[in-house]
């Protein structure tokens, strides 16, 4: 049980399983296991390929950092449809980068010409000012992937000065309050930042005991 509030707990295991039937279940791993778990820790390596420059080829990444102000991700079918809506639908936005990934719930590929029933993960940049970059990601990314997913999009972005906004949905039910959610308007926008942000946000924040999770929290 936690202490306090955000306390990372491990919950007792009823798989029945000790730690010297799992040491034996790997001494009894065949080579054939070996080669298929390989194989699929291949298959579900992220690939990030970006075309910062107009016509030039798809890269994993740039040879130095490029420089980014903003960043906004769109996570999900909602918040990445909302994005299209009223963002994207201009032609102030190029499309400079896409996530190519497989896992048991999401398949992508490294095209950009996508329909809107499509999982999919883009970066669009504005045309304006290169500085600003958006990313729609419709697509499911499995935990095992998250930190990888993070590790090559922000890889090829300069740190200093960046500030990133998450946009993400979840349903009303999820939420936690002291009100009945029959009262609640429905969409409500809420907010979480950091201790970086100086800025005014522009709606309450997120109150506890809500938490994000998946992409969005990592």
């Amino acid at each position: 049980m936690a202490t306090f509030f955000g306390e990372v707990v491990v919950a007792p295991s009823r798989a029945g399983v000790d730690d010297e039937e799992s040491a034996e279940e790997a001494r009894e791993e065949t080579p054939e296991d070996r080669e298929i778990r390989r194989e699929l820790e291949k298959k579900r390596e992220i690939d990030v390929l970006w075309t910062l420059k107009s016509g030039a080829p798809a890269g994993s990444c740039a040879e130095e950092p490029f420089v980014c102000s903003k960043f906004i991700v769109a996570i999900g079918h909602n918040a990445a449809a909302f994005l299209s809506s009223f963002i994207l639908d201009s032609v102030c936005w190029e499309v400079v980068g896409v996530v190519k990934l497989w896992n048991e719930w999401c398949r992508t590929s490294n095209t950009t010409n996508v329909l809107p029933t499509d999982s999919f993960c883009l970066f669009y940049r504005l045309i304006s000012d290169p500085t600003v970059l958006l990313c729609q990601c419709s697509c499911y990314v499995a935990e095992d992937q998250q930190f990888q997913w993070l590790e090559k999009v922000f890889g090829c972005m300069r740190k200093e000065g960046l500030q990133v906004t998450i946009l993400s949905t979840c349903p009303v039910a999820d939420y936690k309050t002291q009100e009945s959610t029959l009262t609640l308007p429905s969409p409500f926008l809420k907010a979480l930042k950091t201790k970086e942000f100086k800025e005014q946000v522009c709606c309450p924040l997120l109150e506890q005991p809500n938490i994000v999770r998946d992409l969005p929290a990592a």
